[in-house]
């Protein structure tokens, strides 16, 4: 039960993510529920703050915005991030659980699963909002001229093998890190490291 509840904490802020990445249709009882009622499904109330956000944006802007996402090619480059991460995530779940047939097919069972809730039109009606806030119309007019050019083209191209690598790179920089942290703090702090190994010592026996 400890394995599990390890392989669960793990994996939760991924479940997480794709719950704000993918809004589930709300049930039959849900769309049912009476005006008054004042609390609302977590996925119904991303929608509509999803909703409400694009509704303020001025029409010409946003228009200009999702242009420059079709010639960024940022479906394209969100499908390869989402591909990479689920990829990088798979040695961390694999060391949560102990070695055993069932293993891969669990992690390849829940990845399918979390891969089913993304929906990239969604991440991009989550994204229109942002590049609202942070880009004027004339900067959004800029950009999709550049990336009309042959180097904003070619940028497009890499993008998403360059976004793959970079996630790569930057997992394995963070496993050595914490490792080296963590080997540091335990050759500071002996007492520490002996707690730690009479804790392995007592697991194993169980």
């Amino acid at each position: 039960m400890k394995t599990v509840a390890l392989f669960l904490v793990c994996i939760a802020p991924i479940a997480a993510g794709a719950q704000t990445a993918a809004p589930q249709k709300p049930s039959a009882a849900q769309t049912q529920a009476p005006a008054s009622t004042t609390t609302k499904p977590a996925d119904s109330a991303a929608k509509d703050s999803t909703a409400k956000s694009a509704s303020s944006i001025d029409p010409a802007k946003e228009a200009a915005i999702r242009k420059l996402f079709e010639v960024q090619g940022t479906r394209n480059t969100m499908q390869a991030a989402i591909a990479g991460m689920s990829e990088n995530m798979k040695p961390m779940l694999a060391s949560s659980l102990p070695p055993g047939d069932y293993r891969d097919k669990l992690i390849d069972l829940f990845f399918q699963k979390f891969q089913s809730k993304i929906n990239v039109d969604q991440l991009i009606d989550l994204a229109v909002p942002i590049y609202d806030k942070h880009f004027s119309l004339e900067d959004l007019d800029g950009l999709t001229k550049f990336y009309q050019t042959p180097l904003g083209k070619k940028a497009v191209s890499a993008l998403p093998q360059v976004v793959i690598e970079t996630q790569t790179v930057s997992m394995k920089w963070g496993q050595q890190l914490g490792q080296q942290s963590m080997m540091e703090v335990l050759d500071e702090h002996p007492e520490l490291k002996k707690s730690l190994e009479d804790a392995a010592a007592a697991a194993s026996k169980n």
